[in-house]
C-alpha cells in the first residue's frame, strides 16, 4: 500500500466515525424530543403501585437488606423474578424520592441508549450504514413503543433490552475472534438480561440468524458475492481482421455480474449450535424459574382460557402487530382478551403469515436479510405471544419492543432493493424515509401525552377499545384516589355491567361505600365478591372491618379468622383482629394478633402503637411503653406526643 493510498483510507475513517457520532447524536436528540412530553408524566394507577410507590422494598432504597430481597421470592410475588430491575428501581428511589419524572428520565436515557447501541452493532455487523441507522430511529420514534418507555413499570423492558443490546455487541466483538475471555461477556450481559426481564430466552435464537445473516457464518462462501469479470477479445486471423476492417466494428467491454450462493455445511452449523448450548441452558432455567413466579402470584390464566382459542389468539396477534407497525392506530394500554376468536380472522392470519413466510425462503439466497428479520419478528414474540396466557390482555404493546426490529430489518433492507431499478431512487428513498420519521414522531409525541397520569391515560384506552372492564375499573381507583367517589362507583358499576363476575369492581365498590359511610351497601358488594371469588381474603377482611362499624364484632372476628386462613401471612387481618378483640376486651388475644402482625411486618407501627394500648390496658406498663417507644421511632406523631407529655424520651 502506498503513502498516499494509507492517508485515503485515514481519511475515509474518519469521515465514516464523524458520520456514526453526527448520527448517534442525531437519534438521541430526536428521541429526547418526540418523548418529551413524558416530563410532565406522573405514576399510573395500573401496577405502579405494586412496583415503586406501594411497594416498602423500593422505597427502602439501595441497600444491603433491599439488595437481599431484590434475589428473593417475596419480590417475585409481583409476578416475575427479576432481580436486577427492582436494584434499579430501588437505586431511583435513592435518588430522586417518590418524584416519578425521575423513574420517567431513566426509562428514557435507557431508550436512547438502545437505539444508539442498536445502530452501532447493526453497522458493525453489516458494513451498512444508513439502513443501519433507520432501523434504529424506527425503534426509537415508533409509537409501539411507547408503552415501554412511558409507563414506570416497564424498565425491564428498557433495561433488558440494554443487555440484550450489549449481548448482541459482545457476540459480534466475539465473532472477529473466538476466545473464552470475550464469550464470558456474551454469557455475562445475557445472564443480566435474564435477571432484568425474562424475555430474553429467545436471544440465542437471534443469535443463530444473525449467524446466518449478516455475519456469514453458515457458509464458507460469502451470499451475493459480485464477481466481475472481463470478457477479452479472442484472437482472431489475418483473415478476419480484414473482414472486421470491412465492419463499422463497435469495441465493447462486457461485465458480468454473477451471484455466488452460499453452500451450507453442516460441518459449519454444528459448531454455532454448541457454542450456544450454555446460552441455552441459561434460557431454560430462566423459563422455568418464570412460570413458577408467574403460577405462583396467580398470573397464568391459561386453564381459564380454551387452548384452541389462545393458539388462534396467538396467531391474530401476529397479525396485528404488523398491522399496528405500518399504522400504529387506537394503541391501548390493556386489549381486553375477547375470551373467543372469530374462525375467518384466525384463517386469514394463519394464511398471511404462510404466504409471508414462503415468500421470504423463496427468496432467502438472494435476500437473506428477509429471514432473519422474519425469523427474528416470529421468533421473539413465542413467549408473549399468548399460548401460555399470563394477565388478562390479549396483546399488549409493550411486547414488541424487541420483535419489531426483525420487521425493521426487513423493511431499511428491503425497500431500497425494491427499487432498485427506479428512476430517482435516491430521492424516493429519501422523501419516504423523511415522511415516516415526521408522521411517527407526531404520533409518538401524542402517544406519550396520554400517558399524563391515570385517567388521561384510561380515558383514552376507554375510547379506542371496547367491553375493557379492567380499565373501567382501574379508572374508578384513580377517581377515588381523587376523592371523586361518584365517579368512581359509576366507572365501578360500569365494569360489573360487562363483566358481571368480576370480584375486583364489587370489591372496590365496597370501599368507596364503605367511605361514604353507606355500611350496607358496602357490606354487599364484599359478599358478592366473595361469591363470585370464594378465596378473596381482602374482601373477608374489608367486610369486617365494615362489620366493626356497625358494632358486630364478633361476625367481624370471623371474616378476620377467615381472611388468615386463606392468607396466613396477612398482617392487616391479625391487626384488625386484634383491634376487634380489643373492643371485646380480650386483651390478651388482641396483644397475640398485634404481635403476629408485627413478626410478619416488622415495621408496622399501628401494630406496635395498639399493642402498646393494650399491654397498658393489661396492666404492663413497661411493655407498654416499649412498644410505644418503637412506634415513636417508626414515625408516629401521636405516640410522639403523649411521650413528650410523660417526659418520655425515645
Amino acid at each position: 500500500m502506498t503513502a498516499s493510498q494509507g492517508a485515503s483510507n485515514q481519511e475515509t475513517n474518519q469521515n465514516r466515525n464523524l458520520k456514526l457520532v453526527l448520527i448517534c447524536l442525531a437519534l438521541a436528540v430526536l428521541t429526547i424530543i418526540v418523548f418529551s412530553p413524558v416530563k410532565d408524566s406522573g405514576f399510573i394507577g395500573f401496577d405502579d403501585n405494586l412496583y415503586v410507590y406501594e411497594n416498602a422494598y423500593v422505597q427502602s432504597g439501595l441497600n444491603w437488606n433491599s439488595i437481599g430481597q431484590a434475589f428473593s421470592s417475596e419480590l417475585a410475588k409481583v409476578g416475575h423474578w427479576h432481580p436486577i430491575t427492582w436494584l434499579s428501581l430501588m437505586l431511583d428511589y435513592s435518588i430522586f424520592g417518590l418524584n416519578p419524572q425521575g423513574f420517567h428520565l431513566i426509562n428514557l436515557l435507557f431508550h436512547v441508549m438502545n437505539a444508539i447501541l442498536l445502530f452501532l452493532i447493526l453497522c458493525r455487523m453489516t458494513k451498512a450504514l444508513w439502513p443501519s441507522a433507520f432501523v434504529a430511529v424506527l425503534f426509537a420514534i415508533h409509537p409501539l413503543h411507547v408503552e415501554s418507555v412511558a409507563w414506570i413499570v416497564e424498565r425491564k423492558d428498557v433495561l433488558s433490552t440494554f443487555f440484550w443490546m450489549l449481548t448482541l455487541g459482545a457476540y459480534s466483538y466475539y465473532v472477529e475472534r473466538q476466545t473464552f475471555r470475550r464469550y464470558v461477556f456474551v454469557v455475562l450481559f445475557f445472564i443480566l438480561g435474564l435477571m432484568s426481564k425474562p424475555m430474553l430466552v429467545t436471544l440465542p435464537f437471534v443469535l443463530l440468524l444473525l449467524d446466518f445473516w449478516p455475519l456469514q457464518r453458515f457458509s464458507e462462501g460469502k451470499p451475493n458475492q459480485k464477481i466481475q469479470a472481463e470478457v477479452l477479445k479472442p484472437a482472431v486471423s489475418g483473415k478476419q481482421k480484414k473482414k472486421s476492417k470491412k465492419k463499422d466494428a463497435v469495441k465493447e467491454i462486457f461485465e458480468a455480474k454473477k451471484t455466488v450462493h452460499p453452500e451450507f455445511k453442516w460441518s459449519l452449523i454444528y459448531p454455532l449450535l454448541l457454542e450456544k448450548v450454555p446460552l441455552f441452558a441459561l434460557a431454560i432455567l430462566s423459563s422455568i424459574v418464570t412460570y413458577i413466579a408467574a403460577h405462583s402470584a396467580g398470573a397464568v390464566h391459561s386453564k381459564a382460557i380454551p387452548s384452541f382459542v389462545r393458539i388462534g389468539n396467538a396467531f391474530i396477534s401476529y397479525a396485528a402487530y404488523i398491522g399496528k407497525m405500518i399504522l400504529p392506530m387506537n394503541l391501548a394500554v390493556l386489549y381486553p382478551h375477547p375470551g373467543e376468536v372469530m374462525l375467518w380472522q384466525v384463517i386469514g392470519s394463519v394464511f398471511l403469515l404462510i404466504a409471508i413466510t414462503f415468500a421470504v425462503f423463496r427468496m432467502v439466497k438472494q435476500f437473506p436479510y428477509l429471514a432473519t428479520g422474519w425469523l427474528w419478528y416470529l421468533g421473539t414474540l413465542v413467549p408473549v405471544i399468548g399460548i401460555v396466557q399470563a394477565g388478562s390482555q390479549a396483546m399488549a404493546d409493550r411486547y414488541t419492543y424487541i420483535p419489531l426490529i426483525g420487521l425493521f430489518i426487513i423493511v431499511a433492507w428491503g425497500v431500497p432493493d425494491l427499487l432498485r431499478k427506479w428512476n430517482y431512487r435516491k430521492e424516493i428513498l429519501l422523501a419516504l424515509t423523511a415522511l415516516s420519521i415526521l408522521c411517527f414522531s407526531i404520533m409518538t409525541w401524542i402517544q406519550v401525552g396520554y400517558w399524563r397520569n391515570s385517567i388521561t391515560l384510561f380515558d383514552h384506552t376507554l375510547r379506542v377499545t371496547d367491553g375493557n372492564y379492567r380499565i373501567y375499573n382501574m379508572r374508578g381507583i384513580a377517581y377515588a384516589d381523587l376523592g371523586n367517589y361518584k365517579q368512581a362507583i359509576e366507572d365501578y358499576s360500569r365494569a360489573i355491567e360487562i363483566e358481571p363476575g368480576y370480584p375486583e369492581a364489587y370489591y372496590n365498590r365496597g370501599k368507596d361505600y364503605a367511605d361514604l359511610g353507606n355500611h350496607k351497601q358496602a357490606i354487599e358488594d364484599y359478599s358478592r365478591a366473595i361469591k363470585v371469588k370464594p378465596d378473596y381474603a381482602m374482601a373477608y377482611n374489608n367486610r369486617g372491618n365494615t362489620l366493626v362499624n356497625l358494632g358486630n364484632y364478633k361476625q367481624a372476628i370471623e371474616d378476620y379468622s377467615r381472611a388468615i386462613e386463606i392468607k396466613p401471612d396477612y398482617p392487616d387481618a391479625y391487626f384488625n383482629r386484634g383491634n376487634a378483640y380489643v373492643y371485646l376486651g380480650n386483651y390478651k388475644q388482641a396483644i397475640e394478633d398485634y404481635s403476629r402482625a408485627i413478626k410478619i411486618k416488622p415495621d408496622y407501627t399501628g401494630a406496635y402503637k395498639n399493642r402498646g394500648i393494650a399491654y397498658a390496658r393489661f396492666g404492663n406498663e413497661t411493655l407498654a411503653v416499649s412498644d410505644l417507644k418503637t412506634a415513636a421511632k417508626l414515625g408516629d406523631e401521636s405516640v410522639k406526643k403523649y411521650l413528650r407529655s410523660r417526659g418520655i424520651s425515645w
